[in-house]
């Protein structure tokens, strides 16, 4: 799986439980709401700022956003 596509789900996940629209993180996050739209859907290769960002407004561990269930290889 691709490492984009894991974020991207972990994202939409925590914006729900969250209960945030996408507008609303992109608010939190200071970005558009395309560009949470876009990490959502794994089209975005964020940065290591943009992931701490995420997190912060996510109110969860950077690392959650990286985690998957499944096989590496």
């Amino acid at each position: 799986m691709d490492v984009r596509t894991i974020v991207g789900t972990n994202v939409r996940r925590y914006r729900g439980e969250a209960g945030l629209s996408q507008e609303g993180l992109a608010e939190l996050m200071g970005v558009d709401r395309a560009y949470v739209s876009g990490l959502e859907l794994g089209r975005r290769n964020p940065t290591i700022l943009t992931l701490w960002h995420t997190a912060m407004a996510l109110k969860i561990r950077p690392s959650e956003l990286l985690e998957f269930e499944g096989p590496l290889f």
